[in-house]
C-alpha cells in the first residue's frame, strides 16, 4: 500500500557547506509548499524564493523546485528547497514544514516510495545506495548500469523466458490425452540449456558487481618481523604504518583502503604471530586471528633470510583458522638467494615482485580489471541468482531421467521466484524494510 502522509528530510550530508536540500514529498507538499513560499513555482523550474516562518518573516533565500506528481523521483508531489547549509537554518526550516503537517523521513524513505510506486524496480533503487556509496569510478560506473535498469532488465528476460517454458511443459500435463510429448522433444531440453547458460553469464557479471560495491578484505599476516608493515605502505604507497625492527611493533589492527585497478580493498595490518607473547602482545594477536576468521583472503608474510621460519610456513598457514584462501609471500627476497619453490617472492622495501603480487591478489579474489559490462549488485542479488541456477539445474537433471513434467515445472517456479526476487516483483515486507533501512536519510 502505498503511504498517505508527507515526509521531509534533509537530503545533503551533515554539517556545514554552502548549499543545503531539503526534500519533501507526499500529498500535502503543495499547501506546505505554498505556506512556506507563499505561492508554488513552476514545474520543474528552479526558482528563488524566500522561505517563510508561520509570521510570514524570511528565514532565507534560496531555490525551489517543484515536481508535481507523477514526474518526481518518488511518482508524488515533491518540492526541493536549496538553502543556505547551515546545520542551524537547515533543522529550523525542518521544523517548520513538520509544523505544517509533514512528518520526518525515515532512512530510505524517499526511495522505497519511488518503489511503491513503480518509478523504479528493488534493484535500481538499491543501485541509488550503491552510487552514493561507490568506492571506485567503476564501482560508480556499475551502479550507474543497474539504475538505469540493465540489471533489471536481464532478470526480466530470464524471468519471462522461464514462464514461457514452464507454460510450454504444463501443456504436457494438461492435454496429455492429446500425447504432447513435450519433454522428449528436443527443444525444451535445448531451451533450458540455453536459459543456464544465460544466468551464467549474468552471474558472472553480477559477482564482479558485488567485488565492486563490497569490495574484500585482505589480512596480512605472519610472524612478528616478517614485513606486514612494510607491506602495507608499500601497497597503500605511503608510511601509514610503523616499522622497526622491534618484534611485536604491531599490537593493534591497522586499516587501511587501497584502489586495486577499480577493486576496493581494505588491507588489515596484523600483530606477528608467536608463542608466549607478552600480555599486550597476546591481545593484538587475539584480534589478529578474529580478523583472520572472517578475512576473503589472507597473505602470509615469511622472512625469506629466516630458514626456520621457511620450513614451518606451508605448516603454519595450514593451521590458520579462515574461511578465506591464503597466499604464501616469502618477503625481504633483498636479504636472501634463496626462493623457496612455487613462491610468490617479493620485498616490500624495494618493490621486488609486488606488481606480480598484485596480479595474483586480484585473480584470487576473482576480479577483473576491465568493467565493461559489469552490474552492481548485491550479496542477495547473488543468493537470488544461485538458488534460481540451483532449481534450473535441478530442472534439467529431471528432465534428461525422464521424470513427470510436474516435477520440472514445480523447479521453473522455485527458479522463477527466486529471480522475482531481485527485482521486488515478489519480495516479503520485511526484506523491504531491510533494504531500505539501510539508505541513508533524505534518500
Amino acid at each position: 500500500m502505498v503511504p498517505l502522509d508527507t515526509i521531509v528530510a534533509i537530503a545533503t550530508p551533515p554539517g556545514r557547506g554552502g548549499i543545503g536540500v531539503i526534500r519533501l514529498s507526499g500529498a500535502m507538499a503543495a499547501t506546505i509548499g505554498t505556506s512556506v513560499l507563499g505561492q508554488l513555482p513552476l514545474p520543474r523550474q528552479a526558482t528563488r524564493r524566500k522561505f517563510l516562518d508561520a509570521a510570514g518573516d524570511t528565514m532565507d533565500q534560496g531555490l525551489a523546485i517543484w515536481f508535481p506528481a507523477p514526474h518526481s523521483f518518488t511518482g508524488e508531489d515533491v518540492l526541493e528547497l536549496h538553502a543556505h547549509g547551515g546545520p542551524v537554518l537547515l533543522d529550523w526550516i525542518v521544523a517548520r514544514l513538520v509544523s505544517l503537517g509533514a512528518r520526518l523521513a525515515r532512512p530510505g524513505e524517499f526511495s522505497e516510495r519511488a518503489f511503491l510506486n513503480e518509478k523504479l524496480d528493488l534493484a535500481q533503487a538499491e543501485a541509488v545506495a550503491d552510487l552514493i556509496d561507490a568506492g571506485s569510478v567503476a564501482a560508480a560506473r556499475a551502479a550507474i548500469r543497474s539504475l538505469a535498469g540493465e540489471l533489471s532488465t536481464r532478470v526480466h528476460a530470464l524471468s519471462d523466458a522461464i514462464v514461457d517454458l514452464r507454460v510450454y511443459i504444463e501443456a504436457s500435463i494438461d492435454f496429455a490425452d492429446e500425447d504432447i510429448e513435450l519433454l522428449a522433444e528436443g527443444g525444451v531440453a535445448l531451451r533450458l540449456t540455453s536459459l543456464i547458460h544465460d544466468l551464467s553469464e549474468l552471474q558472472t557479471r553480477a559477482r564482479q558487481g558485488r567485488l565492486l560495491q563490497e569490495g574484500c578484505t585482505v589480512v596480512l599476516a605472519g610472524r612478528p618481523n616478517a614485513g606486514k608493515s612494510s607491506l602495507l605502505n608499500a601497497l597503500v604507497g605511503a608510511d601509514t604504518a610503523i616499522v622497526t625492527d622491534i618484534p611485536g611493533t604491531t599490537r593493534d589492527v591497522l586499516r587501511e583502503r587501497i584502489d586495486l585497478d577499480g577493486l576496493p580493498v581494505l588491507l588489515l595490518d596484523t600483530a606477528g604471530l608467536r608463542h608466549d607473547p607478552e600480555r599486550i602482545e597476546a591481545e593484538g594477536i587475539k584480534r589478529a586471528l578474529a580478523e583472520i576468521a572472517q578475512a576473503d583472503h589472507i597473505l602470509y608474510l615469511v622472512d625469506v633470510s629466516d630458514a626456520e621460519a621457511v620450513a614451518a610456513a606451508h605448516e603454519e598457514a595450514a593451521a590458520l583458522q579462515t574461511s578465506g584462501a591464503i597466499t604464501l609471500v616469502f618477503n625481504k627476497a633483498d636479504r636472501s638467494t634463496h626462493t623457496p619453490q612455487g613462491a610468490h617472492l617479493i620485498s616490500a622495501t624495494s618493490g621486488l615482485g609486488l606488481p606480480a603480487l598484485r596480479a595474483h591478489l586480484k585473480e584470487a579474489l576473482g576480479f577483473q580489471s576491465s568493467d565493461s559490462g559489469v552490474i552492481s549488485a548485491r550479496r542477495r542479488h547473488l543468493d537470488a541468482l544461485a538458488r534460481t541456477a540451483e532449481a534450473l539445474d535441478t530442472a534439467q537433471d529431471r528432465l534428461l531421467s525422464g521424470t513427470s513434467s510436474e516435477l520440472v515445472a514445480e523447479e521453473l517456479k522455485l527458479a522463477h521466484d527466486a529471480l522475482s526476487e531481485i527485482t521486488g516483483r515478489f519480495t516479503s515486507d520485511d526484506l523491504l524494510g531491510e533494504i531500505f533501512s539501510s539508505f541513508c536519510i533524505g534518500k
